[in-house]
């Protein structure tokens, strides 16, 4: 390449980084398209693939399949990530990653207040990823708290996506309110085409949303310290592609003696991948072109080479690496330890389709598509009430919302399988949970006023509260007879429709609890919807 001439090699290069931008424009737009896709429309069905992203994560993709010991047909597309890295190194990364897209377009306008080379925790990545992987095999999912992809949807689904749309409501209802005829016209339409087109269905309410934007803004605030911090030092989805890119076929040839003094590539490398002596580092190289590009003899090059002698270079002291194991020993030992383990808490309520509860935090890679989806707001994030491995991960709060008698979205949604995908028919004998009478507060029992709001919409084709009628005495001695509620046990689906529309303020006089609860320890659904749970 070099024999081309400086010239026509800075023309390729300039197309290549003007490649490399619209390649990443285009995959933010396609990101958000997609997470915007994912909000309930109406209708019980996703008409797009809004889980790719996840499926196609090498990171979550082996942590489940280290975790459960068996290949998982879901992830199959995450093949393809590999793929491309074995041939162009940690090319995803530069081109295709929508965290780093948003991170370089934070960068382009805003700046930062560090310089790009040495990276400030040059092994830290590497540590994370080790420390998931082998915590995975073992039986702890950490990778959803790690990887960019479940950081990035779960900050934007609970708590940006929300209040993006609290402020476009606010904003709208103010000009209708005040602003004059003329102005109205416009804002209405403005707002009738967002509501088209961005703005959710309804507005929703996330519980630790404010815990999921600070993770995320933090990543976004460390690009102050050193132009995309996070890729650098944290990720571990990027030090998995560079271990995969070691092994590819991409080399590149950087700066040689001819070069002088001139280090103006390593002071333009966003990645810290290119050392004092000019040499690339093909494990952190993300393909942004700004060297090639930038270059003034133009003596940067793509060159191809057998990995054979390259191999995989974990790149850690002995110490790091045995101290790293022995805390992913050592970390689920001790959880194992907590009465958590052995008595769960009663009020954690998994979604419909919700695998045991061991195989469900293994699968479930903390992304909040599910909560995201939900027509009723009732999936929300756990902070402690499933242990610190599951943070994050979704439970009904039926006081919030309750769990839509016609409705499969969450495990439609779902990317890895924690949440079975059920048919209708399924998902309307599946039981979450169960109802339980508080009849110290519930009306009818405590203060004999009639109430049948629950059994009203009690949404089973045989309702599963009853009444019987019962005679009182008041107390002033006169008798009455009254219908008092009870819950049919076979009949009940822990729904929870019940809880939420309990007419009393505070807690309500109905709630539901774990008991009685469904999680099929089986490897498949049943055989009428021929559905692989590990398979697709």
């Amino acid at each position: 390449m070099n024999g081309v001439g400086p010239a026509p090699e800075k023309v390729i290069y300039h197309f290549l980084r003007k490649g490399r931008i619209v390649s990443q424009i285009l995959s933010v737009l396609l990101f958000f398209f997609l997470f915007i896709k994912t909000d309930y429309t109406g209708s019980d069905s996703l008409e797009y693939a809004v889980n790719i992203l996840f499926r196609i994560d090498p990171l979550l993709a082996l942590s489940a399949i280290l975790a459960l010991k068996t290949f998982i047909a879901l992830v199959f597309p995450a093949l393809f990530v590999v793929a491309l890295s074995l041939v162009f190194g940690r090319g995803f990364c530069g081109w295709f990653c929508p965290m780093g897209g948003l991170l370089d377009l934070w960068h382009k306008i805003f700046g930062d207040g560090g310089k790009n080379r040495a990276t400030k925790f040059p092994d830290l990545a590497k540590i994370l990823l080790i420390f998931i992987l082998a915590s995975a095999l073992l039986g702890l999912p950490l990778a959803g708290y790690f990887d960019p992809f479940s950081i990035l949807v779960r900050g934007l689904s609970q708590a940006v996506y929300p209040g993006f749309n609290d402020v476009s409501v606010s904003f709208f209802t103010f000009t209708y309110q005040h602003a004059p005829e003329m102005i109205n016209r416009i804002t209405e339409q403005l707002y009738a085409f967002l509501q088209y087109t961005v703005l959710p269905l309804d507005q929703k309410f996330f519980k630790f949303g404010l815990i999921s934007l600070f993770v995320l803004c933090l990543i976004f605030v460390a690009e102050y310290i050193q132009h995309r911090f996070f890729c650098r030092n944290i990720c571990p989805l990027g030090a998995l592609l560079g271990w995969f890119a070691k092994l590819g076929l991409l080399k590149l040839d950087g700066g040689s003696d001819g070069c002088g003094k001139c280090r103006h590539c390593r002071t333009v490398c966003r990645m810290g991948a290119i050392d004092e002596d000019r040499q690339i580092d093909i494990k952190s190289c993300i393909l942004c072109m700004d060297c090639f590009q930038q270059c003034p003899q133009q003596i940067i090059s793509f060159a191809a080479a057998l990995p054979v002698s390259r191999g995989v270079d974990i790149s850690l002291s002995r110490r790091h690496f045995l101290a790293t194991v022995s805390a992913s020993v050592i970390l689920p030992s001790v959880l194992g330890t907590r009465t958590l383990t052995f008595k769960p808490d009663p009020l954690l309520i998994r979604p419909p389709g919700a695998l045991v509860e061991t195989e469900f935090l293994q699968l479930c890679v903390r992304c909040g598509q599910c909560m995201q989806v939900c027509i009723t707001n009732g999936l929300q994030p756990v902070l402690l009430k499933a242990g610190i491995e599951g943070m994050f991960s979704p439970h009904l709060v039926a006081r919030t919302g309750y769990c839509e008698f016609n409705c499969t979205l969450c495990g439609q949604v779902c990317p890895i399988g924690a949440l079975e995908r059920l048919t209708m028919a399924q998902k309307h004998r599946f039981k979450i949970d169960h109802a339980w009478f508080e009849k110290n507060l519930c009306l009818s029992f405590a203060k004999a006023i009639p109430c049948i709001v629950c059994e009203e919409h009690c949404p089973t084709r045989d309702k599963a509260i009853k009444f019987e009628s019962v005679t009182i005495v008041d107390p002033d001695g006169s008798k009455q007879r009254i219908k008092q509620p009870y819950v049919v046990d076979d009949l009940c689906i822990g729904c929870g429709i019940c809880e939420t529309k309990c007419p009393l303020p505070g807690r309500s006089a109905i709630f539901i609890t774990s008991d009685g609860e469904v999680r099929n320890p089986d490897k498949r659904l049943p055989s009428e919807h021929g559905f692989d749970r590990y398979g697709g």
